[in-house]
């Protein structure tokens, strides 16, 4: 009996360390052809086991061991940021986005929730070691018991390897050597990027200028930021009639609408970094520099709105804490959750429904002001796990929100958008998106006006459950406005007509959207 529970041990351990070696660090890359290779460092790390000395063999196969279990959590968080953010886990510039990670899982199925996925993360990284660890000191010990035989395999298995290669049909894996490289190669980029990025703040051509912004005297200018509205939300049909009917809407008001893309710095995720890579000009894809950014006297929308003499004003539903930051920004006040009057159910992630976001902007901050508004108002209705969704409501029902809680809401946590069916989770989001786009566009038909330039755009695209891999960070962005005047210079973009921007519209970073928009609507420089 012994002796089989042995056995078992040992072929469970080298199962163990083979499927950590082979395993692709992307879930659409998991395929049984993905498995059947022989993985070179596992024929490396054999052979060293072998022919050291006892007394070098064990304390070496500890450190291997705890080494690949390291690994394995990388590739386990790779896998994660690959699904989630399109990107692998940057080992210097990624462990603040763990915070958020808890925090979304606290606000969307509760604090119980929350700490027990900690203590199961922790639990989780701790047994992988200790089980990497195990596995590796198991087959060493075989190994070493059985070196002569160990040796002849693994030259054999070189020969294989090299005699059986075949362009196109790999035979061997170097997937774990890779990955290491490409994880120092981001490891020695991020503890640059810090210097990258204050080169990159210091060229500023807006700083002290004056005359900003002089071709919207007069004029209410909003940007919304619509979640997860990404270019893939344009291929599902919900989201591309309600955007075809929600243009013929505006077109019957007088309203004109030009759009095209911006690429996001993020993806499936880190909305903040969007919105901040919008507003300063500055390409922000990670917290580090989002953090020296805000540290920063950076000249924002916002702030370059104020000095020239519009009350500014941030409407920011998904801020339910403390937000430092929004001094940065150099708003004439701020609306965060717990300021908009709302009282009525969550809808999974969402504090507040969108409708009820920018009714209240239009009562606490558009409607009370003589002179001009600028306004930023992240939107947050179609974040993940974009379900359950309101419907829209006449909009002198909306009071303090009591009108939702006939609605299904939140009352039971959201289901995660992961291991469930991908056609219902994009039918989800294809509702939540559309509801977002029909809040926007009901609200311009309701309060929209001659004065009022509307700029709405999205943050980033969804997580790949809806996208499917090798999406573009690509996301919509749309100016809507009567004013011949100011669709005249919008115009010298190039973008296209309608709130639909087509396959072939323009493209530029979302960095570049500042500098783009403070040009068009200020005199040149002298």
């Amino acid at each position: 009996m012994r002796t089989v529970l042995r056995r078992t041990a040992t072929v469970l351990a080298g199962l163990f360390v083979l499927f950590v070696l082979i395993a692709p660090s992307d879930l659409e890359r998991f395929t049984v052809e993905a498995f059947l290779r022989v993985p070179l460092e596992g024929l490396v790390g054999v052979l060293l086991l072998v022919l050291l000395p006892d007394r070098f063999r064990r304390p070496a196969a500890l450190v291997l061991g705890v080494a690949l279990g390291l690994f394995t959590v990388v590739k386990v968080m790779d896998i994660g940021f690959d699904a989630v953010l399109y990107r692998p886990f940057d080992l210097v510039l990624d462990w603040p986005l763990l915070v958020p990670a808890v925090d979304f899982v606290d606000v969307t199925f509760g604090r119980f929730a929350s700490v027990l996925a900690v203590a199961l993360a922790v639990a989780l990284v701790a047994g992988i070691v200790v089980l990497a660890a195990m596995s590796v000191q198991r087959l060493g010990s075989v190994a070493a018991g059985r070196r002569p035989v160990v040796v002849r395999v693994v030259a054999l298995a070189v020969v294989g390897c090299v005699s059986l290669a075949v362009p196109g049909v790999p035979v061997y894996s170097d997937a774990a050597a890779t990955s290491v490289a490409d994880h120092a190669r981001r490891f020695q980029a991020g503890l640059r990027d810090q210097d990258v990025f204050a080169r990159e703040a210091a060229v500023d051509a807006f700083r002290g200028r004056q005359g900003l912004l002089s071709a919207l005297q007069g004029k209410d200018v909003v940007f919304t930021f619509v979640e997860s509205y990404g270019k893939s939300a344009l291929d599902l049909p919900d989201v591309a009639a309600k955007l075809a009917d929600g243009g013929a809407r505006l077109n019957a008001r007088g309203y004109t609408a030009k759009s095209a893309y911006l690429t996001s710095p993020t993806a499936g995720g880190g909305s903040w970094m969007a919105q901040a890579t919008l507003l300063s000009g500055l390409w922000i894809d990670n917290q580090q520099r989002y953090r020296n950014l805000v540290a920063s006297d950076r000249l924002t929308l916002p702030r370059a709105f104020r000095e020239a003499s519009w009350h500014s004003a941030g409407v920011v539903p998904g801020i339910t804490q403390a937000w430092p930051e929004g001094g940065f920004f150099h708003y004439d006040e701020v609306y965060a959750a717990q300021d908009l009057g709302y009282t009525g159910p969550r809808f999974g992630y969402a504090t507040t429904p969108d409708q009820f976001t920018l009714e209240s902007f239009q009562r606490n901050v558009r409607g009370k002001r003589q002179g001009p508004v600028m306004a930023a108002i992240p939107l947050v209705s179609s974040h993940a796990p974009w379900s359950p969704t309101p419907d829209l409501v006449d909009w002198d029902r909306l009071g303090d929100g009591a009108v939702y809680a006939g609605m299904p809401a939140s009352d039971d946590p959201p289901e995660s958008i992961f291991g469930r069916d991908p056609a219902a989770v994009r039918a989800d989001y294809a509702h939540s998106v559309s509801y977002s786009l029909e809040s926007v566009v009901s609200y311009l038909e309701r309060y929209g006006d001659d004065d009022l330039v509307f700029v709405f755009l999205g943050d980033h695209q969804p997580a790949q459950v809806v996208t499917g891999e090798g999406a573009s960070k690509d996301v919509p962005v749309t100016v809507v406005a009567r004013d011949p005047a100011v669709l005249e210079r919008v115009g010298e973009w190039g973008w296209d007509d309608g709130l639909r921007p087509g396959a072939t519209a323009p493209v530029s970073r979302m960095s570049d959207f500042r500098d783009q928009f403070l040009s068009t609507f200020s005199p040149p420089e002298a």
